[in-house]
């Protein structure tokens, strides 16, 4: 059993080194995160506090006597 586990075991001049494409890989989608991160931060702060209308006179006036749970036809 020794024996077999001993011959599976890799083992040469290239075991373990990472590609530098890896690397390369790696370091692009770090920098992509980050940039990625920094714009949704932009987009948020540029957010209103609130989204509920200044001035909500004009929706009131169509919504005046409608029935939101109503189904024509019944």
């Amino acid at each position: 059993m020794t024996v077999i586990l001993a011959e599976a075991e890799p083992t040469g001049p290239e075991f373990g080194k990472a590609s530098p494409i890896g690397l390369a890989l790696l370091v692009l989608l770090l920098i992509a995160t980050i940039l990625l991160i920094r714009n949704m931060n932009k987009r948020i702060k540029n957010l209103p506090a609130t989204f509920e209308p200044s001035h909500p006179e004009p929706d009131q006036a169509v919504d005046e006597g409608t029935d939101p749970g109503a189904i024509e036809g019944r």
